[in-house]
């Protein structure tokens, strides 16, 4: 998942960040409400993680902002506030869950699973199987023919998103929306060096490359016969 995070506390950020982070999920901190604002309203991510009380616009017109432009990216606020009103606030301005600080990385991780579950999030199945290629979100794990395959964090977001929308041909430019952060060098040669380290360690003998190249259009995964 690609992840969203408003929270102006540093030392928050960076715990959740490194937490989710470890299981593979792409995050992107933004400090204040007018920076996650244009974010969470430009750009494509899979969750919002939205503190109650952040410089610039709360987290109630932040999240009231996103609904209104249309986005229905489930939204999870972090708050230290517990009262009742302020919760309901929350659900009543479009948030899908609302999680008390000080709070757990497994609590966190299993609301995240929840509202990904839930009607309007499409295609959110934890194991995804390409042919012979299987992926497992929750053990964070990657066989191919029944053999374990090993690949780095960022390779697991690649592949995941990848076979999320198998058989479609994806851009360039959608890949690096999905799988980086918006401040990654658009002109770097990040996806094309990813997905070259993938068809190797996916590499059958006597088979060709289940990752296609679509010329002048995007990469695309499919099954191989």
């Amino acid at each position: 998942m690609k992840i969203l995070v408003v929270e102006d506390d540093k030392g928050v950020s960076e715990m959740l960040r490194k937490g989710l982070s470890a299981s593979s999920h792409v995050v992107e901190i933004a400090e204040d409400g007018n920076e996650g604002s244009f974010l969470a309203r430009n750009y494509e991510y899979d969750a919002i993680l939205l503190d109650y009380s952040i410089p610039h616009k709360n987290g109630l017109a932040l999240c009231r902002e996103i609904r209104g432009s249309g986005k229905t990216t489930p939204i999870i606020f972090l708050s230290v506030m517990s009262d009742t009103q302020t919760k309901v606030s929350a659900l009543e301005q479009g948030a899908d869950d609302y999680v008390t600080k000080p709070f757990s990385i497994d609590e966190l991780q299993a609301r995240l699973k929840a509202v990904s579950r839930r009607p309007n999030q499409v295609n959110r199945q934890n194991i995804l199987k390409v042919g012979d290629l299987i992926l497992d979100t929750d053990r964070q794990t990657v066989t191919l023919s029944g053999k374990i395959i090993h690949i780095t964090r960022k390779e697991f977001s690649l592949l995941e998103y990848m076979m999320r929308n198998a058989g479609v041909v994806l851009s360039r430019a959608m890949i690096m929306e999905h799988v980086w952060t918006s401040d990654t060098d658009p002109l770097s040669n990040t996806v094309e060096s990813h997905i070259r380290n993938l068809r190797k360690k996916l590499s059958q003998k006597n088979k060709s490359s289940m990752i296609k190249n679509v010329t002048g259009r995007g990469y695309c995964i499919k099954c191989v016969e």
